[in-house]
């Protein structure tokens, strides 16, 4: 069945994407939560219009997006946390710190944007997150963990 998506869906695709999915998952699901709608040859041709007169928006929003991503390049994140013995941390380190380290140093972005490499990080060190600004602009920046003094 192939559908057209209204929104991005996790691991299907972007936002007006024309993806190919099982029937059930797209009867059952994404068309009644209102993800995606059948590609008919008449969708179609009004996605086709749509995505001429949203090129030069686009244009305009990936060299926005770059320009974030070189900031957030530069950057160099320190996140301060509590440990207990050795170099084990009370609690955890996921994106929501990542992006207020982030917005702290002057560029916002939205958590759920970031995505850190091996999920929550529990230890002292150096690790790698990813943020997505566009669906052609991934930066990918290295934060360190240290202890809170």
């Amino acid at each position: 069945m192939e559908l057209i998506l209204r929104q991005d869906v996790e691991n299907l695709g972007f936002k007006d994407d024309i993806v190919s999915v099982k029937n059930g998952f797209g009867r059952n699901f994404l068309i009644p939560q209102g993800v995606a709608v059948l590609a008919t040859s008449s969708a179609k041709k009004v996605l086709a219009e749509n995505l001429k007169q949203r090129a030069f928006k686009e244009a305009k929003l990936i060299e926005d997006a770059t320009k974030i991503a070189n900031t957030i390049k530069g950057l160099e994140i320190k996140i301060a946390s509590k440990t207990g013995s050795g170099d084990k941390l009370f609690g955890s380190v996921n994106n929501a710190n990542v992006a207020e380290a982030i917005v702290k140093a002057g560029t916002e972005v939205d958590k759920k944007f970031i995505k850190v490499t091996g999920g929550a990080v529990k230890r002292l060190g150096k690790y790698n997150a990813t943020v997505r600004l566009h669906r052609a602009v991934v930066a990918d920046i290295v934060f360190e963990v240290v202890a809170e003094k």
